[in-house]
């Protein structure tokens, strides 16, 4: 069961978000919240796996909430959940630590699968912002690769990774055996001192 807590100011749309989770077979809204004033210590208590975070928040920003997040509970997953599609926005919530990027207007089932993939591992994105991270990533990706002294495979690699593709398809696309791809992978978070795929991504970007 995944664990998912809410941090949503529209009273509404917060309702319809637990509502949404609550009917998912394998998802339990376990709190939700207006803001992040008492965040971490209702975290304490209910554990969540995964937090879908507006930026737009009363008294505190969701991009500043995203790092108390993360100071306070490292393996909570953090889903930017907003109205922002400015690149400024977009990437701060994603060096901050965020490991997804979610419109609004996403349909509730992707919002669910959105979730679900990030619980598995994955890097969701609405496809507009993906686009902007990827383009970003193209106009940068010599400097990247030279900051962190990658190889070219590995920096087509991380290229791909910020594309959200999985180990699968990165073997198909590079015509590698799943285990090169882990490996490729493994150097890339030793360069980077990193430990996961959206760690991996957030400090690509803060070079650029």
């Amino acid at each position: 069961m995944i664990k998912v807590a809410i941090i949503e100011d529209n009273n509404s749309l917060r309702r319809s978000l637990r509502n949404l989770i609550d009917d998912a077979p394998d998802m339990q809204c376990v709190a939700e919240f207006g803001n992040l004033l008492n965040v971490v210590s209702e975290f304490h208590k209910t554990s969540p796996h995964v937090v879908l975070m507006d930026i737009g928040l009363p008294h505190i920003s969701g991009i500043e909430g995203v790092v108390t997040v993360k100071e306070n509970f490292n393996n909570v997953l953090v889903l930017m959940f907003t109205v922002f599609e400015d690149d400024e926005k977009i990437f701060e919530a994603i060096k901050s630590g965020a490991s997804g990027y979610l419109l609004k207007k996403t349909a509730p089932e992707e919002i669910l699968e959105a979730i679900r993939s990030l619980y598995q591992g994955g890097a969701p994105m609405s496809a507009s912002i993906a686009r902007r991270v990827i383009e970003s990533f193209q106009k940068n990706n010599s400097n990247t690769r030279e900051v962190f002294n990658l190889t070219t495979r590995e920096s087509e690699i991380l290229h791909s990774l910020v594309e959200g593709l999985s180990y699968k398809k990165l073997s198909e696309k590079y015509f590698i055996s799943i285990s090169t791809v882990r490996t490729h992978i493994r150097h890339i978070y030793e360069k980077l001192h990193v430990n996961s795929k959206a760690q991996a991504v957030a400090k690509a970007l803060k070079k650029m």
